[in-house]
């Protein structure tokens, strides 16, 4: 397949363009004279471009640097509060959606429960939700809204921004983000939460020092985002990474996939609560009762030397453990994080996940690895921001901006 001598210079704008921005965001103020250097494009090129960006109002110049020695340089700086976006969580539960600037710092956020959403059609329920939102907290006068951002459990295409299946709420082939663009005119970025939440953590969380990562989230279900030499790893439908339904126990509980004994119905949130009832039920003594059991409450207990609590979560810790090794065989991360309630009783789930990885994960690959928690554990926007930011650095956003003035 042949490509146009004209589509190819364009693209090379484009990743060049990202390029001198990035390094305006990162270096937070910096002269035309040391972008060239950095960059090592042309003074005439990044002339070219700042102004570009400039007319686009994305970047400003600020006061001039101190004198060297002959004229002084003048900084560009990111123009950060004109920008804003829309990074929501369409969970099991509920819905969340935050309002963030293009430097994907939170401005303001809101919750619903989606059992609150009529006929439990999520999708209309989603859209109603975002309009308000914006008539709400956006002055079009000041901000300009750039971009959506939707992450959710389940299998999402990210490339076509398709949510596949998302069980809970019976969501099957959705174009969401074809029909939020439609809906909204500004691009949409539609991913496995999990996955962009790892990638959250690799720009700017616990994986921040490391190239190679696997953030494994326990929550209702149990997904998994891997990070293999900085990006994303996927395939060509981009739907990997389903540790929760890795089978533990081929004899075990039926699983909502159809199968048996998959480690969601053994470690996951849902699993635990399941498991507490039962032998709270049976009359196993312990100090918590039907009425206060959570994750929580058990965490606590557990802390504070609960025997049935502690029982508990050292059977989850163990087989979750077997889990973790499985992935860390295939992929040999630097750090496995771990996100979820269950983080509260990390001084006695943590040595019993390591335990367990070292017994059935490869020699070799345990050494120098290291099982964590997680940075984000109760920031759900961040998986949104991180896909914005991505867009934004690598280009593609920013063409959009840039486009979007110039017509």
């Amino acid at each position: 397949m042949k490509h146009s001598p004209v589509a190819n210079i364009e693209f090379i704008k484009q990743v060049n363009t990202a390029s001198v921005y990035r390094l305006i965001d990162e270096q937070k103020q910096i002269s035309r004279v040391d972008l060239a250097k950095l960059s090592e494009l042309a003074p005439a090129s990044i002339t070219k471009m700042t102004r570009q960006l400039m007319a686009a109002g994305l970047i400003k110049e600020v006061a001039q640097q101190a004198s060297t020695g002959g004229r002084p340089a003048i900084s560009l700086t990111c123009e950060i509060d004109p920008f804003v976006f829309l990074s929501c969580k369409l969970g099991r539960n509920n819905l969340t959606i935050a309002l963030h600037d293009i430097a994907g710092s939170k401005l303001t956020d809101y919750r619903v429960a989606l059992n609150t959403a009529p006929s439990n059609d999520v999708i209309p329920f989603l859209f109603a939700q975002i309009a308000d939102f914006i008539n709400a907290n956006i002055d079009p006068d000041k901000q300009r809204l750039i971009a959506i951002a939707v992450t959710s459990p389940g299998l999402i295409d990210r490339e076509s921004g398709t949510i596949v299946y998302l069980p809970k709420h019976n969501l099957k082939d959705i174009p969401l983000g074809k029909l939020l663009t439609e809906e909204f005119s500004v691009p949409a970025y539609i991913a496995n939460h999990t996955q962009a939440l790892s990638l959250a953590e690799l720009y700017s969380g616990a994986a921040q020092d490391c190239q190679d990562s696997v953030l494994l989230s326990v929550h209702d279900g149990i997904g998994s985002g891997i990070i293999n030499n900085g990006k994303i790893f996927t395939n060509y439908n981009n739907q990997v990474g389903e540790i929760g339904h890795i089978r533990i126990d081929p004899l075990g509980l039926l699983c909502h996939c159809g199968s048996h004994g998959c480690l969601e119905t053994i470690a996951s949130n849902e699993a635990i609560l399941k498991q507490m009832t039962a032998l709270i039920t049976q009359g196993h003594e312990t100090s918590l009762t039907l009425d206060n059991l959570s994750i929580e409450s058990i965490c606590h207990a557990a802390n504070h030397g609960d025997e049935l609590s502690v029982q508990v979560l050292q059977r989850m810790s163990k087989l979750l453990g077997q889990a973790i090794a499985i992935i860390v065989n295939l992929f040999n991360p630097q750090k496995v994080l771990i996100k979820g309630e269950i983080v509260a009783a990390k001084s006695l789930i943590f040595p019993i996940i390591e335990h367990s990885v070292a017994q059935h994960a490869l020699g070799s690959f345990v050494p120098n690895l290291v099982i964590s928690e997680a940075k984000f554990q109760n920031e759900p926007s961040m998986a949104g921001v991180a896909l914005v930011r991505k867009s934004l650095l690598e280009g593609s956003l920013l063409n959009h901006i840039i486009h979007e003035f110039d017509n």
